[in-house]
């Protein structure tokens, strides 16, 4: 029996999951699905779980899902539940999945199931137009403390008609191993337990709150006089503002949303948690940037944020905003109820996103940051990005594609730090081709706050 706690970032849901080890990585590959969800693992089985450990896990976490059904079974036996709990039910995906895997492995007809109640098997050699098979379930699946029997009736079944073991639970799957009985240990598919993580998700108190929180944005298109200077009256730019309010309106209706038009070239709107979460693909997912440079041939920059109050959120949507223009524009950045920042969203594909404080603690680094020129928001942005890729030895062009900007904006950046004393130049790089040898600056400040 094993537990692991992942780092807590403050906002998340913890969920409590009990499963067989063997299940925890495809189960972390769709909790990427939910970003909210902090799990904590107990690799638990029927035989191994104990009063003790589930009281503490309970007390831990906001909502429990059990991938097997006897081990929910018997932990609800030990201790009532303080906190919602549910189980994957083995009637989904996973079920097809093994019935198929049988079809094509072996030639006998005979099934023998356990926790998988009869009828699924049924239904799914109808839908299949399979009607030669022939099931025995076993009688007493929601008793706690049968797993003998359940390996003796698949023993016996084996014994007497050369029957394929069906079962849900890994324990027995290992026992029935050892007994050299063939089997199909059904375990959940990505399909069931996204499904199961969405009942999980609604359960939860924090998710009903979250749900109906407050979420403002601002959209403003980025140098917007430069993007109108290409037309030639006053009537074409009028049109081009308009092509712009009708995407907005569409965006914002996609939101269920409210759309507030800021004058000129930005507009706020306002949706709740709940919708934008889903339509964003959990914060990863913007194709409003994508439209906008399509349609019109500008960018834009956008800036979310949460509150609890509308205030709040309409404050740290502004904060998001700068983000985004300090960082070039063409992007999307979320500050959080905690200030925290998720960023950037990306706008066509699902790529992961970076976390980090808003404000720098650290007095001495602020004041330096302030000799740079830089707002302290800034600059963490750039340390949390050059952190991530723990290396700290750059040249000026190496620098601009880590943080996505121009060479020309990266050497205007060193320059600023080797005046704050923020950086060292500690080499220089050779190049082949006639020109200057190019300097490589070592990011100490980078390296000090990660010590």
């Amino acid at each position: 029996m094993k537990t692991n706690q992942l780092s807590d970032h403050g906002t998340e849901i913890i969920i409590g999951i009990v499963s067989p080890e063997a299940l925890e990585k495809e189960i972390m590959k769709a909790l990427e699905a939910f970003p909210n969800f902090q799990p904590i693992f107990l690799h638990a089985t029927p035989s191994s779980i104990e009063t003790e450990v589930m009281t503490t896990l309970i007390n831990k976490v906001e909502v429990l899902l059990f991938t097997e059904f006897p081990t929910y079974l018997k932990a609800k036996h030990l201790i009532n539940f303080s906190k919602p709990a549910h189980y994957v039910p083995i009637m989904g995906t996973g079920l097809y999945r093994s019935l198929f895997l049988i079809n094509n492995q072996f030639d006998t007809k005979h099934f023998s199931i356990d926790t998988v109640e009869e009828k699924y098997i049924r239904r799914i050699l109808y839908e299949l137009d399979e009607t030669n098979y022939v099931c025995t379930s076993f009688p007493n699946s929601s008793q706690p403390d049968c797993l003998e029997e359940i390996v003796d009736f698949h023993q016996d079944n084996y014994q007497k008609y050369g029957s394929i073991a069906i079962t849900g639970v890994q324990e027995i799957a290992i026992k029935l191993s050892e007994l050299s009985i063939p089997y199909e240990w059904v375990t959940p598919t990505y399909q069931d337990l996204i499904v199961s993580l969405e009942r999980a998700l609604l359960a939860t108190e924090a998710r009903k709150h979250k749900e109906s929180q407050i979420v403002f944005g601002i959209i403003d298109i980025d140098k917007f006089d430069k993007a109108t200077e290409k037309y030639t009256s006053e009537h074409e730019v009028q049109l081009f503002k308009l092509k712009f309010q009708q995407i907005m309106l569409n965006y914002t209706k996609l939101l269920d949303g409210h759309l507030i038009n800021s004058g000129g070239e930005e507009f706020s709107f306002i949706t709740t948690r709940g919708i934008f979460e889903r339509e964003t693909r959990g914060y990863k997912f913007i194709p409003l940037l994508n439209t906008v440079k399509s349609e019109l041939g500008v960018s834009i920059s956008i800036g979310v944020g949460f509150g609890l109050s509308a205030a709040e959120a309409g404050n740290h949507a502004r904060l998001a905003l700068r983000q985004s223009k300090e960082l070039g524009g063409n992007v999307c950045y979320i500050v959080r109820e905690d200030q925290s920042v998720i960023g950037p969203v990306d706008m066509i594909t699902d790529t992961q996103y970076e976390k980090y404080d808003l404000s720098i603690t650290d007095a001495e680094l602020l004041q330096k940051a302030e000799k740079a020129g830089m707002s302290a928001a800034y600059m963490t942005k750039l340390m949390a990005r050059v952190a991530r890729h723990k290396k700290f030895d750059y040249t000026a062009q190496e620098l601009a594609d880590t943080l996505n900007i121009t060479t020309r904006s990266a050497h205007r950046i060193l320059l600023k730090w080797m005046d704050a004393n923020l950086v060292n130049i500690v080499g220089e790089e050779k190049i082949t081709y006639k020109g200057r040898p190019r300097r490589i600056y070592r990011l100490s400040f980078i390296i000090d706050e990660n010590e």
